[in-house]
């Protein structure tokens, strides 16, 4: 039986070569030792496309390969297009922008890697496409891809949050989902708990391997541990011989801890009971961080709560939270309205003329607004 979640596998466990080429099992080993085992899955994938798509030695791939790869990724062709820079259709089926720029950059580094080896004498990703201005500034090129940087994440509504629970069939599942739902976990932040990381009398969970190594603990409702204390009376198996809280319930892998894939699994078949388009687990973290900040959470408090490197993360919230910005343009709109309009009559008026337009009026009858000259 594993003593690990599949998907926070040490590094330091013996891995399986997808790769017949030495040079990538030398990347993927480098990799191993001084990145986290998510990064190290990511780069594997990312570079398994690649070589499919290119269908070249690592040796022979060049350039145009390359700019090849991208037209593949966003029209989705399994192969180079004919011709490899042709244009790609308004109505393109392939990956997003962001996706097509991570792989670039896992490609990059390979090549990086082998370059201060001395395996290959170039590094064939362009670090970026040159300009008219390149000759004063050499360092500004066009990026290969142009993506946003971060995109509005979805969100569930209460209506479908209360879909989503009431389809969920175990103590377990329902405590899974309360963990992202009501305290902002990760998937793999809620898979690797162990029960030792439980402090039900503080009402806190001790999150050993979150995103990056980083540790914290996180504050949880009652609820959650309402639905943890059933699930580990009644359903856990008593015989497991592994510290993992959540365990494979159904044989034949009964005891054993639950995958990634087993806790999606579970996830799509509540999605699809409750009659829901959407909610993945990472919408569920979205929702609780979003809700939390509706409800005046301090945003430096937000950050720690979800684990957050950088506060810049956590912003994406206050445009999620719209309350927050309504009531910030609310109070700005009233007091320009009150400094603009404060010799405009409020009541009905006897003369027919109808008022003159601000902007219409001399400058002198105008009150100053801080921020701008003059308003036209």
């Amino acid at each position: 039986m594993p003593s690990a979640v599949s998907c926070l596998v040490p590094s330091v466990e013996p891995r399986r070569e997808p790769f017949g080429d030495p040079l990538l099992v030398a990347y993927l080993e480098f990799l191993s030792g001084r990145c986290r085992p998510n990064s190290v899955l990511a780069a594997r994938f990312d570079l398994k496309v690649f070589f499919a798509v290119v269908d070249r030695p690592v040796e022979a791939v060049t350039a145009t390969d390359v700019l090849g790869f991208i037209t593949a990724q966003r029209s989705g062709a399994a192969h180079l297009p004919d011709p490899l820079l042709g244009p790609i259709a308004s109505d393109t089926v392939g990956v997003s922008l962001r996706t097509v720029r991570r792989r670039l950059s896992t490609v990059a580094g390979l090549y990086a890697f082998l370059t201060a080896r001395g395996d290959v004498a170039v590094n064939p990703v362009p670090g970026g496409l040159p300009t008219r201005r390149e000759r004063h500034r050499p360092t500004q090129g066009v990026p290969l891809v142009r993506a946003p940087r971060r995109t509005l994440p979805r969100i569930l509504t209460p209506v479908e949050v209360d879909a989503l629970t009431r389809a969920l069939r175990t103590h377990r599942d329902r405590a899974m989902v309360a963990a992202m739902l009501l305290g902002g976990l990760r998937r793999c932040e809620v898979l690797g708990l162990r029960l030792e990381d439980v402090r039900a009398a503080e009402r806190r969970l001790f999150i050993a391997e979150g995103k990056g190594g980083h540790q914290r603990f996180v504050p949880v409702s009652s609820r959650f541990f309402e639905h943890l204390g059933a699930y580990l009376e009644q359903e856990r198996p008593a015989d497991a011989d592994t510290d993992a809280v959540f365990l494979v319930l159904k044989r034949p892998r009964r005891g054993w801890p639950l995958s990634a894939y087993g806790l999606d699994e579970v996830l799509d078949g509540a999605r699809a009971r409750a009659g829901l388009a959407h909610a993945s687990c990472h919408e569920l973290r979205h929702t609780c961080l979003t809700r939390l900040r509706e409800a005046g959470m301090p945003l430096e408090a937000v950050q720690a709560q979800a684990g957050h490197a950088s506060i810049e993360s956590t912003r994406i919230y206050l445009h999620l939270a719209d309350d927050w910005l309504a009531s910030q343009y609310r109070r700005a709109a009233e007091v320009i309205d009150a400094q603009v309009f404060a010799g405009t009559p409020k009541g009905p008026t006897v003369s027919t003329v109808p008022p003159v337009p601000p902007h219409l009026r001399d400058r002198q009858d105008r009150a100053p607004v801080p921020g701008f000259r003059r308003l036209r």
